[in-house]
């Protein structure tokens, strides 16, 4: 049995939306399938247009399941945009936390060294 990932069309006449699946490359492209792992919207502009769960299409590409031109192109863009993601994320929350501490040492200083003697002096 030879086993494919490809596009599966769904949706109304002139509104096409695509679902990923995972099917036996001998069934129609409508019809059975084994797993739906993500959706494809090609008419939407703004944003990313698909959806695709990457460990399912890792584990089925590991068992021998072949991925048709567009799903490969699709797990690629999805790979780099999950390698981007934290990578943009950790700078961006880097920045405002730097500032803030950065700030409040000077300001908190003075109050915080008197404030130490005292907690010691409460513990004993």
């Amino acid at each position: 049995m030879s086993v494919k990932i490809r596009l599966k069309r769904v949706g109304a006449k002139n509104t096409p939306m695509f679902r990923v699946v995972v099917t036996d490359g001998r069934s129609p492209r409508d019809g059975r399938f084994i797993e739906e792992i993500g959706t494809y919207a090609p008419t939407q502009k703004q944003g990313v247009n698909f959806e695709i769960q990457l460990d399912r299409a890792d584990y089925w590409i590991g068992v021998g399941a072949q991925p048709s031109e567009t799903v490969s192109g699709m797990i690629k863009k999805a790979r780099k945009s999950a390698d981007a993601e934290p990578a943009e994320d950790t700078p961006a929350e880097a920045a405002p936390a730097e500032e803030p501490a950065a700030a409040a040492p000077a300001t908190e200083a003075p109050a915080e060294k008197p404030a130490e003697p005292a907690t010691d002096a409460a513990k004993a």
